[in-house]
């Protein structure tokens, strides 16, 4: 199956900058056996987990997250962009492979001991996953799993995560 998933991943050079080898998730997600085959495949690897919500950092934790979600009958919690959220939010602010941003999640998303999983399409130098597990543990959230698809191991972001249960189903 990783085979299969692995030849629907599209390399785009040089974006969104000069020098950057860009994953493309698009011809995976136009597959929808591949797609449907990638949700399982998550699936898998957090069935010997027990948690409460899945978090999706934006935006393309929200592709993964919410269907993960869907089929394991959890909460799905968005973790978005500055001005994104209609309530109160909590902040952390991270650097990219190639820039730096800020994420949000409201403010009421997670209660003290909530156990949750993070989703999302990749891990580069795990700046983004990073924020998110800031924002869920400063709401008292614990981070029981971190979840990708595309981990890119010469960027080390597992480095970052070293407290916490990461897994990926690809890896480059």
């Amino acid at each position: 199956m990783t085979t299969r998933l692995q030849e629907k991943i599209r390399d785009v050079e040089n974006f969104p900058k000069e020098g950057v080898l860009f994953r493309d998730i698009t011809p995976l997600l136009h597959d929808g056996q591949c797609f449907s085959e990638s949700i399982e495949a998550f699936k898998a690897l957090c069935a010997d987990l027990d948690f409460d919500f899945i978090v999706g950092p934006e935006s393309r934790g929200f592709i993964f997250g919410t269907p993960l979600a869907y089929a394991l009958k959890k909460g799905f919690i968005p973790v978005r962009k500055p001005g994104k959220l209609p309530c109160e939010t909590v902040t952390f602010e991270y650097d990219l492979e190639y820039g730096c941003d800020r994420l949000e999640m409201h403010k009421d998303a997670i209660k003290a001991g909530d156990k949750v999983v993070i989703v999302d399409d990749l891990l580069a130098t795990g700046g983004t996953i990073a924020s998110a597990v800031q924002l869920i543990e400063q709401l008292g959230g614990e981070v029981v799993g971190i979840f990708v698809l595309i981990e890119l191991m010469e960027l080390k972001g597992k480095d970052k995560l070293t407290d916490y249960v990461v897994r990926s189903i690809l890896q480059y």
